[in-house]
């Protein structure tokens, strides 16, 4: 995969250069090799069949590489990970050892190396892996059916829960473990909202004047909100991984009739939040809006998305004295601690993202804009903060940055409003890879 908005040689989040990707054949797998590939991913729960692999390995079919990485996921300790090393670094020609973060992880080292090279899937890979994630969670069993999803099942993960399926308005527990979203939570007027501290961040959306602060502790648990604002219902969710807060209306789509209710899923595509439809099980693309599998796809969904501003809470609340903020126990009588995650993401991205465009570290925060001309920009957020407290206009072609809080929104230079949100600069530029970099052309 080229370097997003460059023509660097791909490097890793954490400056690791990858090297230059193997050769590929084409066509279908030999029968020998069919059938060691599939005893090698039956043996994945009761114990690795290592002849099996051992064949797997020595077909020097580099695109079963992308198999190895799945069984990595789950077989990462023993004799079982130190073979699927081997594995990948007789189908790859590559020391995994030369990239420092296989010494966290060779589970992702392996999949950063897959995601960066672009390296084709094996035959039948769809069926393969859902074999293997089934294992973990039956019912993500309809994601899998839907054989024409634009789904690049390479990127997909398990992201250590289990799926949300909760119908609407339940706000108990997962039995089983899952990433609760949060229905319809209880609001209080900003005086309400005192128990919240000012310098803490807060996620702001404002809908037909009606403004709404999310505290980001709490967003940091449920990651996922179905809720009302300004007579619109919206899904905002929140991938912590991608430090992206998001905000869907879900009841302007001309090709659906139905409601829709987001849930998180439990998997993960490049460290981004898979996100489905509850009712139709159709995934939709947490960072676009596009629906990729299912009845959704079919009907050619794109959810309509508003601005999402970060912003400490006291200068939200200054900037918007009418606004309001979920209560404290979210409605549903739950404590939240204040910092959840305790910095879980300082030092880059923890599940595989593959290459990552250098203009930018890893983790920068940038507030992302589509351009009038549907090109899509990247303003640092700390470089504009500093900007604009000297005084400076921040510009980038026909947009314009406009502060609110300690956030931003973004506009034409005619004064017409573009939708913004923040995200680390990884995930923005892996889903717009012709971003411009404001900073750039300073």
């Amino acid at each position: 995969m080229a370097v997003a908005g460059s023509n660097a040689i791909p490097t890793g989040a954490r400056g690791y250069v990858f090297p230059p990707p193997p050769t590929v054949p084409d066509g279908e797998l030999t029968p020998a090799t069919s059938t060691a590939v599939d005893r090698v991913v039956a043996s994945a729960q009761a114990g690795l069949d290592f002849d099996a692999l051992d064949a797997l390995a020595a077909s020097g079919d580099a695109r079963l590489a992308w198999v190895v990485a799945d069984l990595l996921r789950f077989l990462q300790s023993g004799r079982a990970g130190e073979e699927l090393v081997r594995a990948f670094e007789m189908l790859t020609d590559v020391e995994l050892a030369a990239d420092p973060s296989s010494s966290e992880s060779p589970w992702r080292a392996v999949t950063d190396h897959l995601i960066a090279w672009d390296l084709p899937a094996p035959p039948r890979y769809q069926e393969l892996k859902s074999q293997l994630l089934l294992l973990v969670e039956p019912r993500w069993s309809p994601f899998f059916s839907d054989v024409d999803a634009a789904i690049d099942w390479r990127w997909v993960s398990w992201g250590g829960v289990l799926i949300d399926d909760r119908p609407l308005g339940d706000d108990g527990f997962c039995e089983r473990g899952c990433i609760p979203a949060l229905d319809d939570p209880t609001l209080t007027d900003a005086a309400g909202g005192d128990w919240y501290s000012d310098g803490y961040v807060v996620f702001g959306v404002v809908v037909n004047g009606e403004a709404v602060a999310f505290p980001k502790n709490m967003m940091e648990i449920h990651e996922l909100v179905n809720i009302t604002i300004g007579g619109r219902r919206l899904g905002i969710p929140y991938c912590t991984l991608c430090g992206s807060a998001q905000a869907y209306f879900l009841d302007s789509v001309p090709s659906w009739s139905e409601p829709i209710v987001l849930r998180t899923s439990g998997l993960l595509s490049r460290s981004n939040k898979v996100m489905y439809d509850l009712d139709s099980a159709s995934i939709i693309d947490t960072f676009t809006g596009v629906a990729l599998s299912d009845p959704l796809q079919q009907a050619a969904v794109t959810l309509e998305q508003t601005t999402v501003v970060g912003s400490f809470w006291g200068d939200w609340k200054t900037e918007h004295p009418d606004t309001m903020i979920v209560a404290r126990d979210g409605g549903i009588g739950r404590s939240y601690p204040d910092d959840p995650l305790q910095g879980r993401d300082a030092a880059g991205p923890i599940f595989p993202v593959g290459a990552v465009d250098p203009r930018l570290a890893a983790q920068t925060l940038v507030v992302g804009v589509i351009g009038s001309d549907g090109v899509p920009l990247a303003f640092p957020i700390e470089a504009a903060r500093s900007a604009i407290a000297e005084g400076e206009e921040v510009t980038l072609g026909d947009v314009r940055l406009l502060p609110d809080g300690t956030g931003f929104r973004a506009e034409l230079l005619n004064g017409n409003e573009l939708v913004a949100h923040q995200a680390f600069w990884f995930a923005w530029s892996q889903f717009h890879q012709s971003t411009v970099v404001w900073g750039d052309t300073r």
